[in-house]
């Protein structure tokens, strides 16, 4: 009867999907927040068996409720893209995210260097960065990630590019993590050597890609009108010029005889 009870009790815990925690602390943690889901969601968009999202509890102990981290942005491989309230691991056959990153703060640097490791590594979270947009908080430098090797996190090496542009490379996401001295964070493909865009970065490049096309067609149209008029005119000319010589002809002159 006991176990009954308990099993009762269990299927009835609620399961809150938010914490009523304070939200980044800081422009500009909020932007990069927004920028590093948002460009990888984008990136990932047409894989239907990869899952993006951030600032959204993982949840990892059925048993409890407690047992559960809200990574800033988070990447799973072969599993579904559908929206989730919560990404719970036992409910996802066991598979934990590829890849992680947190934005950090003041009230969050002792917390995404000391503890949350301890719990992504024994999740087995594959790839595990941290960004510090003020660059106050995390030394010796503001990007800097680790990589599961044999059951520890090992320091993933950074570079620094010839534009001075700090360079780590994750091999679980097939991209580059780049600090720009000009515009700061942002994802880098090395493969097609382009930036990844945010949604609003994305639309506005498309609306100037629809502004070019309709300026080109406009421009076709144009040399296409403008065509067709020099035709029109050069078939006035050459008709007027027919009938002046038929003209001719009728008075009995020759114009090819005309100086």
């Amino acid at each position: 009867m006991t176990i009954s009870n308990d099993l009762k009790l269990l299927s009835t815990i609620e399961y809150p999907d938010e914490d009523f925690e304070p939200m980044p602390e800081g422009d500009k943690q909020r932007r990069n927040l927004s920028y590093t889901t948002e460009a990888l969601r984008l990136w990932f968009e047409k894989q239907a068996n990869v899952y993006v999202s951030g600032n959204l509890f993982i949840r990892y102990r059925e048993e409890n409720v407690e047992k559960r981290i809200a990574p800033d942005t988070f990447v799973v491989f072969g599993m579904s893209n559908e929206d989730r309230v919560s990404y719970k691991i036992y409910e996802e056959g066991g598979k934990a995210p590829d890849f992680v990153l947190e934005i950090t703060s003041k009230g969050t640097v002792t917390k995404d260097r000391e503890q949350n490791p301890l719990i992504y590594r024994n999740l087995g979270v594959k790839e595990y960065f941290q960004y510090d947009p003020t660059g106050e908080y995390l030394k010796p430098t503001s990007l800097q990630g680790v990589r599961l090797e044999n059951g520890e996190y090992v320091a993933i090496a950074s570079s620094t590019l010839s534009d001075n542009t700090l360079s780590l490379h994750s091999e679980v996401l097939g991209l580059d993590l780049h600090l720009y001295s000009d515009r700061g964070f942002r994802f880098f493909d090395p493969i097609s050597n382009q930036v990844l865009r945010s949604y609003a970065e994305a639309e506005f490049e498309r609306s100037q890609e629809q502004r070019a096309r309709f300026q080109a067609e406009l421009e076709r149209s144009f040399e296409q009108q403008a065509r067709i008029e020099a035709e029109a005119i050069a078939n006035q000319e050459r008709h007027e010029k027919e009938k002046l010589v038929a003209y001719l002809r009728s008075l009995g002159i020759n114009p090819d005889e005309i100086p």
